[in-house]
């Protein structure tokens, strides 16, 4: 029988504690400076002068209290990335990285793969990740053929930077008695070249066949990244997941696709009193019924582990050209995409979980995804009214504008990466043209009246919310590019909000955490220089110097 987790927390935090540096960025709703703020049994208890914390630990506890001086640091809430998959990440940080940074071909990717699997006892598997298909030298995806060279004898899987799929071997498509004559699952493909033979390339639901016989099953509800190692290995990837976040100033993660795989390795975490973030969790909507049946039907759980909501996908990706855009792509006119469900099927979907309560979030991407998102949210709305559902649609890349103002009227939350233009906004041009430039419109958003959040959707980027902020603000890419206009950008007060107390707010967390207040959970994180003073393109480089939960620090730099 599993012990009840019990978050323990140590003597020492029932001493008062005070805080103080050159400047406290409290983010309240007049956006604060404070000099210090006072923590008692993990909460914030004062905020204001070193001398008026001081007269309120004094009349808390008889207890002297502990200050800690951080100097010419600063001080901000602690970071909340709304959207991420931390197991995900944990897997691939044990993964072979293939990304841009260690290989621009195809030859380069198979030598990294192939001095892995030498190392890889027979047998097991060897999983590669981040390669970006524009960004090789081939300009394409690798062939199963070219895979086959790293090994013939054992699955070899390379996912693509986007997380919706990748390229496999050909042992692997065996394994699964995929042939040319293998129909497409719905909302996902195995690609063939012009002859009608396998590529090797596989996206979205036909990741299925990743997981093996006993592994997570999720139909066409999603991207099948859920692949199955041994549960005290999982254990170990979230392990070092967590300290990845913290290490980026992250004190809060929505897992933005929960299976039974996650939310076992989250009790196991608890069990061990290792879950040292807190984590909302957002289960993927093939688990609706059993949440429904259940009667969770809302929010529920404690301050590190809770139940969110329901996750959704409309469409697939930009990254790895599987977003829905019936026309075909600029890059390739035989390429539409697809969607995961018909649009009545989704509406009945949503309709559903709004009807009992639940907060939905939805991966969207192409307007014409977004389209049916909002056009469900709508109606669902229309048949049970709700001043505040908060319905989220995730990345939500290209609205057109008379959607946002429809998402203005309907109190829908977008939730965005802002890396994602970062590390391949010019991706997204080649692949769909001018309107590409509009990716992540969020100046658009504000200037709507929308409520604007961003994260990280890692492991597709690092957890780095400093990186994340200056891409918002600046809307430069990592090559130099500006995309876009000024007006898609938004100030460096909405990014810093957007990673914290409007990320709170968007997971339904806004009363205890997300700002420096009387009465939240003493959150924070300590950073080497001020976001606000810097110059715009050195926001990223700030480091990180501590990361505390509940007014215990949690990460501190070497």
């Amino acid at each position: 029988m599993r012990k009840l987790a019990t978050f323990e927390t140590s003597f020492t935090d029932y001493f008062p504690r005070i805080v103080t540096s050159r400047a406290v960025h409290t983010l309240d709703a007049e956006n604060s400076v404070a000099d210090a703020f006072l923590i008692f049994a993990g909460q914030i208890a004062r905020v204001g002068t070193l001398d008026e914390c001081r007269t309120a630990a004094a009349a808390i506890s008889p207890t002297e209290p502990v200050v800690t001086d951080f100097g010419d640091q600063i001080v901000v809430p602690g970071f909340i990335d709304a959207h991420a998959h931390p197991l995900m990440l944990g897997q691939m940080m044990s993964w072979v990285d293939c990304g841009p940074e260690k290989a621009s071909s195809i030859p380069e990717i198979v030598a990294l793969l192939a001095e892995a699997a030498a190392r890889i006892p027979n047998g097991l598997p060897v999983r590669g990740y981040g390669y970006e298909q524009r960004n090789l030298a081939e300009k394409r995806h690798p062939l199963r053929s070219e895979l086959d060279l790293v090994a013939t004898d054992r699955e070899v899987y390379l996912m693509n930077a986007s997380g919706h799929g990748g390229v496999v071997n050909t042992f692997t498509l065996d394994a699964s008695g995929i042939t040319r004559d293998t129909p497409n699952p719905k909302g996902g493909e195995f690609f063939r070249d012009a002859d009608g033979e396998l590529t090797g390339e596989l996206s979205d639901a036909a990741c299925n066949i990743l997981t093996g016989v006993q592994g997570v099953k999720i139909g066409h509800h999603g991207p099948n990244f859920h692949l199955g190692d041994a549960p005290e290995e999982h254990v170990r990837q979230l392990s070092v997941a967590q300290e990845n976040f913290l290490q980026g100033g992250v004190t809060t993660i929505g897992d933005a696709q929960v299976t039974k795989r996650e939310f076992d390795m989250y009790l196991r975490l608890a069990e061990q009193n290792q879950l040292k973030t807190r984590i909302s969790m957002y289960l993927l909507s093939h688990l609706l019924d059993e949440a429904i049946d259940t009667g969770l039907h809302g929010a529920f759980g404690n301050s590190h582990l809770s139940f969110a909501g329901i996750k959704f996908y409309a469409d697939g990706t930009l990254g790895g050209w599987t977003a829905y855009f019936p026309d075909g792509y600029v890059g390739d006119p035989c390429r539409t995409g697809q969607l995961y469900h018909e649009p009545a099927e989704y509406q009945a979907l949503i309709s559903r979980a709004h009807a009992v309560g639940l907060q939905t979030a939805t991966h969207a991407q192409s307007p014409t995804a977004i389209e049916m998102v909002i056009s469900s949210l709508e109606a669902a709305l229309a048949e049970n009214p709700s001043a505040d559902a908060r319905h989220r649609i995730e990345h939500c890349g290209l609205p057109t504008p008379e959607q946002i103002a429809r998402m203005a009227a309907a109190g829908i939350h977008p939730v965005n990466q802002p890396q994602h233009h970062f590390n391949w906004g010019e991706g997204v041009e080649q692949a769909i043209g001018t309107p590409g430039e509009r990716f992540n419109p969020l100046g658009e958003f504000a200037a709507a009246g929308v409520h604007v959040t961003i994260s990280s959707d890692a492991p597709v980027a690092d957890p780095r919310p400093l990186e994340a902020i200056q891409a918002a603000v600046s809307r430069v890419t990592r090559r130099g590019n500006q995309l876009g206009g000024d007006d898609l950008a938004i100030t460096r007060e909405l990014a810093l909000r957007a990673h914290t107390i409007n990320a709170a707010h968007t997971l339904g967390r806004e009363a205890e955490i997300g700002s420096i207040e009387v009465g939240k959970r003493a959150d924070f994180a300590v950073l080497e220089r001020d976001p606000f003073e810097c110059a715009v393109d050195e926001i990223s480089t700030i480091a990180v110097a501590q990361t505390w939960v509940d007014g215990v620090c949690h990460y501190a730099a070497k």
